[in-house]
């Protein structure tokens, strides 16, 4: 994984609505924990990129688009980051620090005997082929297997969604198989790749202390 500074307060990793006090760097971006004074960045993202997004996206509320419904999906993003649930990252070059660029989502984090989640990410139609994602999921990655001590993750994609399959490859996902009518998108029940990325320096040792 490539390197990155990690900027978390010294007390803990809790959110606040206000300000994150999680960011990760690397070397052309910053990814910060989601907050809800992100919402017009992160409603004119959705904005600018909604024909970039449908083939991909299953069918969301019309609101997506208006600050109002992003001011309340960042508070409960607050919420389930602190509450140990999911975390949800913006990605912002450092040229633009106030620019929602891309999206990165660990969801569903499910402890116990499974210590596992699931792995979403969006990227603005005009930073692709740069590189951008993958140096952000290498930072989001990192974090979460070394500092949040998950064991694995799992992500999916639209077979046809060659980009992400690349992608995904290089970071080193395996492909797991097909699951069949997996999500409703554009109208109809569709299939998806099952990729995972197990951490291998897991401390197991750890599960029987609990």
């Amino acid at each position: 994984m490539v390197e990155a500074r990690v900027l978390i307060s010294t007390k803990s990793q809790k959110l606040s609505e206000a300000g994150q006090s999680l960011c990760l760097v690397t070397e052309h971006l910053e990814l910060r924990g989601a907050k809800v004074t992100d919402a017009p960045s992160l409603a004119e993202f959705f904005r600018r990129n909604r024909e970039h997004f449908k083939p991909w996206d299953p069918p969301g509320p019309p609101g997506r688009f208006t600050a109002a419904y992003w001011e309340n999906n960042l508070r409960r993003a607050v919420d389930d980051w602190n509450a140990d649930r999911a975390l949800r990252l913006h990605m912002f070059e450092k040229h633009d620090p106030e620019r929602v660029v891309g999206r990165i989502g660990f969801s569903q984090i499910m402890r116990g005997a499974f210590q596992s989640c699931m792995l979403g990410y969006q990227l603005d139609a005009a930073c692709e082929g740069r590189g951008l994602m993958y140096e952000a999921l290498q930072s989001a990655i990192g974090f979460i297997f070394d500092r949040h001590l998950l064991h694995r993750i799992q992500a999916n994609h639209l077979e046809e969604n060659l980009r992400s399959a690349k992608l995904l490859g290089r970071l080193g996902f395996v492909r797991e198989g097909i699951a069949p009518n997996y999500l409703f998108i554009g109208g109809q029940w569709r299939d998806h790749v099952l990729n995972s990325l197990i951490n291998p320096n897991f401390d197991a040792s750890r599960l029987g202390a609990e």
